[in-house]
């Protein structure tokens, strides 16, 4: 099974690109699954019904998302009407739910996702929430994407370890900057600190640069809008044994706007 997973989409210019570019890569590249982390993709802030159609319009087949995802209302519907997670240690009384199994074309998959404690907001503990469910997961698909949302790189590299030899893969987002320690753990599960982003690249993690600098410089209030040069796609293609779960490989993967080799893998193990 190949899938590919994609790094946080950040707004319009990143919408855009994906509907343009995904369905004729997936095609090319003959993926079976492509997960995406849409926290960001309304506005830079959560999901809206319009967004999540954007986004599954462009082949997309699951969407995690982090911890924007109630800024908006409208996210709410969307996590009981498209095949949208919120991270599972919200807890049980949070709207949505945490992990999906989806079929398509006889192959399953289940995706999880988990937000972090260190540097973020108090919620319940990732490690206790992702064990209460795994063995009944384990069940349902062999193939397990596990959505790591956190900003400490300690506390995504625990979880790595934690679930290692029990999910394919344990895939970090939330900084937007792509790290390159992709591995496989324990000869099973496919590990990287963070897949990247996607959206504008002419930017501060998809804002307008001149914008975020004035406030770090006055530290003084300002709106933060969306910037739209430049924008690539970044994130990693796993091939795993369906028969098993077990991940074959990672490789990190950065498709540019209007790039002549229509983008690259640029790196993996």
């Amino acid at each position: 099974m190949k899938v590919l997973f994609i790094g946080d989409i950040v707004g319009k210019p990143a919408r855009n690109y994906l509907k343009e570019f995904l369905p004729d890569l997936k095609k090319r590249l003959e993926l079976d699954f492509i997960i995406a982390n849409g926290e960001n993709a309304a506005g830079g802030s959560s999901i809206t019904q319009s967004t999540a159609t954007d986004l599954f319009n462009a082949h997309i087949d699951i969407i995690t998302t982090g911890d924007h995802i109630f800024k908006k209302q409208e996210s709410k519907e969307v996590l009981e009407e498209f095949d949208v997670i919120r991270p599972l240690n919200y807890g049980e009384l949070a709207v949505g739910r945490g992990y999906l199994v989806k079929e398509a074309a006889g192959k399953k998959i289940g995706v999880v996702n988990l937000l972090g404690r260190v540097f973020m907001q108090p919620i319940d503990c990732p490690f206790k929430a992702v064990r209460s469910i795994i063995e009944e997961l384990q069940t349902k698909a062999k193939v397990i994407i596990v959505d790591m949302h956190a900003e400490a790189t300690s506390e995504k590299l625990a979880m790595g370890f934690f679930l290692a030899g029990k999910v394919t893969a344990v895939l970090g987002t939330h900084t937007h900057i792509p790290t390159a320690d992709e591995r496989i753990i324990d000869n099973f599960t496919a590990y990287i600190t963070d897949v990247g982003m996607t959206g504008s690249f002419d930017s501060i993690l998809g804002r307008e640069k001149h914008q975020i600098i004035e406030r770090f410089v006055t530290n003084m209030p300002v709106r933060f809008n969306l910037s739209e040069g430049d924008v690539r796609i970044q994130g990693v293609i796993i091939e795993a044994d369906e028969k098993t779960g077990k991940a074959l490989s990672i490789k990190r993967v950065e498709y540019k706007q209007d790039s002549g080799d229509r983008g690259q893998v640029t790196g993996g193990r």
